[in-house]
């Protein structure tokens, strides 16, 4: 795909635990094509993220039934990307004013975002939790693969929000996301599915 107007010439922007990126609106691989990728890890040997916006059709009281009672609506498991489908993933936003201490089971990603271990309980968690999704599957990269991906204008990077994992609205987030960021990139977020109704 060729670089985007909206980011050519542009330095590009570091990917951090808590970035999203935003898929370009002509990036045409249908694993990701409209979708915001909330990262969880970047580092030189790879990177490591999860779609936040394609709910799944399995319901996690089918999957993992401890889980249920503290998922997030609309309580499914999400399909967090193509690789290990058959492995789950689970990120936790915290309350407001509450912290990980005296809790097992969690690794920060990016407060108040918590990547959390399903083989924990789940009880000493739930009073703290602002919200919970799990994903089946995951979004990786090997090294300098999602800076080459980014180069080429595929991804757009910017700051995620807790509200990012936690919303309902999962249609529109790839909309929501890029008109936040304010112009250019919100221009973007109107662009159609098939340019031919441009």
């Amino acid at each position: 795909m060729r670089e985007h107007r909206a980011t050519r010439g542009a330095a590009l922007p570091p990917v951090t635990p808590g970035s999203l990126l935003v898929a370009a609106p002509a990036l045409g691989d249908p694993n990701f094509a409209r979708t915001v990728i909330y990262m969880i890890e970047h580092r030189p040997h790879g990177s490591l993220g999860v779609v936040l916006n394609r709910p799944g059709r399995s319901a996690v009281r089918d999957v993992l039934p401890r889980w249920a009672g503290v998922t997030s609506d609309p309580g499914s498991m999400f399909v967090g990307g193509p690789v290990e489908a058959q492995t789950a993933l689970c990120l936790a936003a915290l309350r407001t004013g509450q912290s990980a201490r005296g809790l097992t089971g969690l690794m920060p990603v990016r407060p108040p975002v918590q990547l959390v271990d399903l083989d924990s309980d789940p009880g000493p968690l739930a009073p703290r939790l602002r919200g919970l999704r799990i994903f089946a599957g995951y979004s990786g990269w090997d090294r300098g693969q999602l800076h080459g991906e980014i180069a080429r204008g595929d991804w757009f990077v910017v700051p995620g929000l807790p509200d990012d994992l936690l919303t309902t609205s999962h249609d529109r987030l790839w909309e929501r996301v890029l008109r936040r960021q304010g112009i250019p990139l919100a221009l973007l977020a109107t662009f159609p599915v098939d340019p031919a109704h441009n």
